[in-house]
């Protein structure tokens, strides 16, 4: 499974081209209302809560594709730095028209990112050394970003869709009359590594003896987990899934999993809170 470590030119364009058409329309009636002199302005973009950030080649392009003379000074902070409160995270200098018609762009999508990338250090930090995975539990049409960002945050990235892993679950199961059977028709089909999940005990043994690669033990209560884990001895991997919170990590640490993969790293992650102030004399 490849690792979103970094976005295409073509990714981010697309991306700050549907923002911009989305928020500015026909026109920015308000700054074009106002704005008598278009001059060279600073916007310095600050956190206003600790943070990791993610987005800044995103944010540079917004305003790029409304200036082409835009600058960034000072610019030094990268992807995956995390920023305390107050702390600045980039200067853009560029036209005042550019910064007030890109500034909630370029904004929401930090933000956004950000909010991502934090949840995640949270989650790495709190289950090493465990791996933690993100799921394709993201918003259409932004995975590739939304990936990114648990990239930015220290996490792994899961399988980006359905093409490039396998994962027989729940469905997959009854449809093909059981663990065993679905088992047996993806070797079949599939040389690679299978993963299967599994909500019991009966179906880990199941999973175990069919030669599962990888065993997703989903929504089992921690005594459960430490008793698959005893079944499984090793023979298979292991990851975990389904009812995760930072709270409830410690009930998994040193019990011998490989993995956890966590939705809520981009389902439930919440935008942090960010602002951009114009500082030069305009």
């Amino acid at each position: 499974m490849a690792q979103i470590d970094s976005l295409t030119t073509e990714q981010i364009v697309l991306l700050v081209q549907t923002a911009l058409e989305e928020d500015l329309g026909s026109g920015d009636i308000t700054t074009d209302g106002i704005l008598e002199q278009d001059r060279i302005a600073t916007g310095v973009v600050t956190a206003n809560e600790p943070l990791v950030v993610c987005g800044l080649d995103i944010f540079k392009t917004v305003f790029r594709h409304l200036d082409a003379d835009a600058a960034f000074p000072n610019s030094t902070v990268k992807d995956g730095t995390e920023i305390p409160a107050q702390g600045e995270i980039i200067r853009v200098q560029a036209r005042v028209s550019a910064l007030l018609k890109g500034e909630r762009a370029a904004l929401n999508i930090v933000q956004r990112l950000s909010g991502i990338a934090t949840l995640t250090r949270k989650f790495v930090e709190a289950a090493q050394p465990v791996t933690v995975l993100d799921t394709r539990k993201t918003t259409p049409g932004l995975r590739v970003y939304e990936k990114y960002a648990v990239h930015c945050g220290g996490g792994t990235n899961h399988r980006f869709g359905l093409f490039d892993a396998v994962l027989i679950k729940d469905n997959h199961i009854k449809i093909a009359g059981g663990i065993t059977t679905a088992i047996q028709r993806m070797r079949k089909a599939h040389s690679g590594t299978l993963e299967v999940e599994t909500v019991n005990l009966d179906e880990v043994r199941e999973a175990l003896a069919a030669g599962a690669d990888i065993i997703m033990l989903d929504n089992m209560t921690p005594e459960m987990v430490q008793e698959a884990v005893r079944l499984i001895d090793g023979k298979s991997k292991i990851e975990v899934s389904g009812w995760l919170t930072l709270d409830r990590l410690n009930a998994l640490k040193g019990i011998g999993i490989n993995t956890i993969s966590v939705g809520a790293l981009t389902h439930s992650a919440r935008s942090v809170d960010i602002s951009m102030n114009l500082v030069s004399d305009y």
